[in-house]
């Protein structure tokens, strides 16, 4: 299309330098030249390609993104649209409407039964809602390699609990080793020192840096000849 319209425009320039290009004047401070036909066709013909050209290219987008998508979830599918995932969650549901045929509707089985049910729609809705992926078996599956995507299903709540678990053994640490240096140390052990405990617990908030300063100074672990070895 493109050399077509070029030979038409060499054609019309020709044409032009052999004989003169009629102008009409409209006013004496402006002259308008009337263009050539050919050339408005080109033009015409030339936008009509670009814009099919852009909508073939916007065409195939949304045909690769979604295989883009879902490449790195092994086999894995949404939850909200698996269908193994709805018809576990439609089989719990029939299991418990069964048993709740067999009490009287205003008995207290049936009451705990219906809070049930509602706590089983409420449960999947969830996991559908929240972006977990199934597999071939109905039932979420977490992805722990570390995706971006996917941190708040292991990650950040593992890291959560190490954190957590550490603040209390970081803080019943520092108790103990106070409760040592007392007169009754037994007794402190026994019962618990509200407020002393209570300061440990909030200045062991900050125990992974502690722990690391602790270890720099050697003070974090006992000394090699406190500690008992066995005869051999």
């Amino acid at each position: 299309m493109d050399w077509v319209c070029f030979q038409k425009q060499s054609a019309v320039s020709a044409q032009a330098l052999s004989s003169k290009v009629s102008f009409k004047v409209q006013k004496p401070s402006r002259v308008v030249a009337k263009a050539p036909k050919a050339v408005t066709t080109c033009a015409a013909d030339n936008k009509l390609a670009q814009t099919l050209a852009v909508a073939a290219f916007a065409a195939s987008i949304p045909l690769a993104v979604p295989q883009m998508a879902q490449a790195d979830v092994a086999g894995l599918t949404p939850c909200k649209d698996s269908a193994a995932f709805k018809k576990r969650e439609k089989s719990e549901i029939k299991a418990l409407n069964r048993r709740l045929k067999q009490y009287d509707p205003e008995s207290a089985p049936a009451l705990a039964l219906n809070a049930t049910i509602e706590k089983t729609k409420t449960r999947f809705a969830n996991y559908g809602s929240y972006g977990l992926l199934c597999g071939a078996d109905g039932l979420p599956h977490l992805i722990v390699d570390g995706d971006l995507n996917h941190l708040g299903e292991f990650v950040i709540p593992g890291v959560g609990f190490l954190y957590i678990a550490g603040w209390i053994g970081y803080a019943g640490r520092d108790y103990v080793q106070w409760s040592k240096t007392q007169a009754k140390p037994r007794d402190n052990e026994i019962i618990i020192n509200v407020p002393t405990a209570l300061g440990m617990m909030f200045s062991a908030s900050t125990w992974p840096l502690s722990a690391v300063n602790e270890l720099r100074f050697g003070t974090l672990t006992a000394a090699k000849e406190d500690i008992t070895v066995s005869p051999r």
